[in-house]
């Protein structure tokens, strides 16, 4: 077992919408520097739980600590309250998040994407901010498109992009939502091995995703996820070989 510290510490999470419970009471623990890979069928809950990490969506229920730090509440006596937008958004620059349709912006270059954030929410000055991303650039193999504009370059391309973005504010947490799955087949290699580099830097990560093969060579845990419940976890090897509940035997035995 892994000596340590908890990153990421979720307890008793729920979450409705309306009369609906997408998340029915999840429990889990990220230790700092391990990569967790949430599987499971589409509308068991795995995109809506990492949205609750970052606070994109509020809980019913539970709570979301990073580094120790509640997120979207502060704690007085046994109460807890909601922190204002401003405080929320501070946040936020600790826990990095990449989308499944790269959201980045059109009207700035690829350079100007990924230097925005650390200048606005970090106060960086522009020079150092600027030379970080180049720097970022250069490591996801596209240091000659810092003058692209998203709509020039090709969906591997923009989401690389989007990932080298949400290394610059230096982040906690890395989170990634289905990260390759608006990429064509031919592109999804060259996401997953920007993904597995900064897996080897020792980034906390935390991914959604039906690459099973990444899964089981990246993962220090695996997640599987059915109905907003967490089925089961453990090393890739235990879960994705030898699965102990019925539920996860049924799903892999569809995408194996």
């Amino acid at each position: 077992m892994s000596t340590n510290p908890v990153m990421v510490d979720i307890r008793g999470v729920h979450k409705n919408f309306g009369t609906h419970e997408v998340l029915r009471g999840i429990d889990l623990k990220v230790r700092a520097g391990e990569v967790t890979v949430v599987i499971g069928p589409s509308g068991s809950g795995k995109s809506t739980l990492l949205r609750a990490i970052n606070h994109l969506e509020k809980l019913n229920r539970g709570s979301v600590s990073i580094d120790g730090e509640l997120v979207g509440y502060r704690r007085r006596g046994d109460k807890l309250y909601e922190l204002t937008e401003r405080e929320v958004l501070r946040q936020r620059t600790r826990i990095g998040f990449v989308f499944q349709n790269f959201n980045l912006f059109p009207h700035l270059t690829v350079l100007e994407n990924i230097t925005e954030a650390p200048v606005s929410a970090l106060r960086r000055p522009r020079a150092e901010a600027k030379e970080r991303a180049e720097a970022l650039l250069a490591r996801v193999g596209l240091a000659d498109k810092a003058d692209a504009f998203p709509r020039q370059l090709s969906g591997g391309q923009q989401q690389r992009v989007a990932i080298a973005r949400a290394l610059a504010l230096e982040p906690r947490v890395l989170l990634f939502d289905e990260p390759t799955s608006a990429l064509d087949p031919e592109l999804v290699g060259e996401v997953l091995d920007v993904i597995k580099d900064v897996a080897r830097a020792g980034t906390t990560m935390i991914v959604v995703t039906h690459e099973i093969g990444f899964a089981r060579e990246v993962a220090d845990t695996v997640v599987f996820m059915d109905d907003g419940v967490i089925v089961e976890q453990g090393p890739p090897g235990d879960v994705l070989d030898h699965p102990r509940h019925e539920r996860t035997q049924a799903f892999l035995s569809k995408v194996l």
